[in-house]
């Protein structure tokens, strides 16, 4: 047995001990990529490995894969519950590699909602090794915003996705149309020409409508005059054939492509026919070889509207996963809400921090990787659940905590002026933990007057000003009381404070509010990092002006 052979096989019963004999090909790729990440590249070649070794370990009693491993690698028989707490679960029926997509319609920059299919998606590619595409549904040209298109790549860039290759479906007309012919000619298809709600009722009342069984050779008439001008926008559809009879209304025939006269920002006026979602879809998963979609589980119907389309070509279905739905309770998320509102001037643009887009988690300081790890911990189950800021912001503290350095800002300032001392010097580390990083010094002559919250100082006359010393409050003075810790002890109360030449700073909320105050200079030299402002939040530092702009990110 090679080096690579039994670093799967020790995996592969590992993951067979845990799991009641069956060993999972997914958790044992996972856990050589873990220990070998140089072969990724042959992700491929494992999955062959992996498969092979996984029949021959299934086949073994749990008697005998436990003292195969506790021979050749005991300390993992010990659980680590841990590590597999967070685990995706594998796929089915991966029997080579994988292809799976995303598929955006470009009518807006991506929003944390989008952000799951594409994390999960990457996950999977990455596990089994394949190709992770990009499919730009732009087929509506109604609700396409150009500057979409470059706006999602850069969201793709941001999440760290590896995108294989990327496809746009205003490209793909003559795809669509010459597969559209192939099912009027296979009797799988009409063209209407009746009124939208007339054909809706009918559809509702389980009956034909009268173009439904017309002649082949008349289809194809009406379907040629759909291209030429005769017919204008709702004046002819072609519609996909189903069951009439269907319980659920949804499934029953359903429009594949119609009549629009917008111009496509892509394509100009050259196409006046348009695809619809689940026709064009259906064509270019299988075109493009799916092998598995995730999609939530409200895409259940279109679905089974796909699946028509595969049962008449007679193509081989992907492996549909549908999960739950998500609520995420806070900021707008509504891409045409958001459009209208930053015309009108109640949104700055895209990045508003009450927004919740991905462009907006970016400016605030919330890691791309903190968001992967939410994902793959929701997993795929069908459960709806609540998104959980808390959680989402209690990850991105874990990043992002060891390297924030520390800085005092004051909200609603008040002047304290310190009498007593002549001079003054204190020193802050920039981050507690990292002695490395350096200190904050400061240094002051009489008359000495720093910025303290107001909201500090209204319920106490004992305070210890962090890192410089201990005053009491007599009327508008500060009374220095030397710098012994130990006063702490004696209920003197700590508080933050900034010295009096700071510069002015705004910290911009994601309830539209801001917290407007004074901020240290030395913030200056943090443009672009998130920072933590102790015993407030931390914040993206912006930019450095007249005034220090940062943004909220999280307490």
């Amino acid at each position: 047995m090679d080096e690579l052979d039994t670093l799967v096989f020790k995996y592969a019963l590992q993951n067979a001990v845990n799991y009641d004999g069956k060993a999972s090909s997914g958790s044992v790729i996972g856990k050589v990529l873990a220990e070998r990440p140089d072969l990724k590249s042959k992700a491929k070649e494992i999955n062959k490995i992996v498969m092979r070794i996984i029949q021959e370990i299934n086949a073994l009693t749990q008697e005998q894969q436990r003292e195969k491993l506790s021979k050749i690698a005991p300390e993992l028989l010990v659980r680590e519950r841990k590590e597999r707490e967070f685990e995706l679960p594998p796929l089915e029926n991966v029997t080579d590699k994988v292809v799976m997509r995303f598929a955006p319609n470009p009518s807006g920059p991506l929003h944390i909602g989008h952000s799951r299919v594409v994390i999960l998606n990457d996950e999977y590619v990455k596990r089994y090794g394949g190709e992770f595409i990009n499919r730009f549904e732009d087929t509506d040209p109604k609700r396409i915003d150009p500057e979409a298109y470059d706006l999602i790549a850069q969201d793709l860039d941001w999440l760290e996705v590896e995108i294989t290759k990327t496809y746009y479906q205003s490209a793909r007309f003559e795809t669509y149309y010459a597969l559209a012919r192939e099912l009027l000619e296979k009797g799988y298809g009409y063209v209407c020409t009746c009124e939208p709600d007339s054909w809706r009722q009918l559809k509702e009342r389980e009956a034909a409508c009268p173009h439904r069984d017309a002649a082949v050779e008349d289809q194809l008439h009406l379907w040629d005059k759909m291209f030429d001008g005769t017919f204008a926008s709702q004046q002819a559809s072609f519609v996909i054939k189903t069951d009439l009879r269907n319980p659920n209304p949804a499934l029953r025939d359903f429009i594949a492509l119609r009549i629009d006269e917008t111009p496509h920002p892509k394509t100009g006026s050259k196409c006046r026919v348009y695809p619809l979602m689940n026709f064009a879809v259906a064509v270019d998963d299988h075109l493009m070889g799916l092998t598995h979609v995730l999609r939530g589980k409200d895409h259940l119907n279109n679905t089974y509207r796909q699946m028509y389309l595969f049962d008449y070509f007679d193509w081989a279905k992907p492996i549909y996963i549908h999960y739950g739905r998500v609520r995420v309770e806070g900021p707008e998320l509504r891409t045409s809400t958001i459009s209208t509102g930053i015309k009108e001037g109640t949104y700055s643009g895209w990045d508003d921090p009450r927004l919740g887009t991905l462009m907006v988690l970016a400016r605030r300081g919330i890691r791309s990787k903190a968001l992967r790890e939410y994902w793959v911990r929701a997993g795929i189950s069908e459960v709806d659940v609540e998104f959980s800021w808390d959680t989402l912001f209690s990850l991105n503290k874990k990043l992002v905590d060891p390297v924030a350095r520390r800085y005092f800002f004051v909200a609603t300032p008040v002047p304290l002026r310190i009498v007593g001392v002549d001079h003054l010097e204190g020193k802050a580390p920039l981050h507690p933990s990292d002695r490395n990083a350096g200190y904050r010094t400061y240094s002051f002559d009489a008359p000495i007057t720093v910025y303290v919250p107001k909201k500090d100082i209204e319920d106490t006359s004992k305070v210890r000003l962090k890192d410089l010393c201990n005053v009491d409050i007599l009327d508008d003075n500060a009374v220095y009381k030397g710098n012994d810790l130990s006063a702490i002890k004696q209920g003197y109360k700590i508080i933050h404070w900034v010295p009096e030449h700071s510069l002015p700073m705004t910290v911009l909320m994601p309830d539209g509010s801001s917290a407007v105050g004074y901020g240290e200079k030395a913030l200056q030299n943090e443009v672009g990092n998130i920072v933590q402002l102790e015993r407030f939040c931390f914040a993206m530092i912006e930019s450095v002006g007249a005034e220090i702009l940062a943004v909220f990110a999280h307490r």
